[in-house]
């Protein structure tokens, strides 16, 4: 069984700025010589997340507006009384869409639907340089 990490860094915007990281990934994988196995992408910290989606222009639209009617950015949240940092939506956000992804691997590739790209979703309330780590185990 073979395990392979790599860690990669990608600049955002924040607001919900989504990232196609599929590519990426996918070069990670082929680094690794895994054939069969599982890939996990995560994203350490509490305002961002990773996801699938069909990365095209009507989602990448749609995909905010329904975040921001779920947990509008103008909305008073208590996490904002304790830090007075304004980003109490970039955290329930992030909750709910959750840090991490695990693909499978089949045949040296990740098991993807043909319209399914893998993205980072960053909900801070400014730009960030935001680590991104993959593992990678199997054989």
């Amino acid at each position: 069984m073979a395990t392979y990490f790599k860690k990669f860094e990608i600049n955002t915007k924040g607001f919900t700025d989504i990232k196609d990281i599929t590519s990426i990934i996918q070069g990670i994988l082929k680094e690794s010589n895994v054939n069969e196995g599982i890939a996990v992408i995560s994203v350490p910290g509490s305002t961002a997340s990773i996801t699938t989606i069909e990365y095209e222009p009507g989602l990448l639209k749609d995909l905010p507006e329904i975040l921001e009617k779920v947990a509008p950015q103008s909305r008073e949240y208590f996490h904002n009384e304790t830090w007075h940092d304004g980003n109490g939506f970039a955290h329930i956000r992030a909750s709910i869409m959750g840090p991490s992804l695990s693909i499978p691997i089949h045949n040296g590739n990740l098991v993807l639907g043909t319209w399914q790209q893998i993205v980072l979703v960053d909900f801070d309330n400014r730009s960030r340089r935001r680590n991104v780590v993959v593992q990678i185990v199997g054989e």
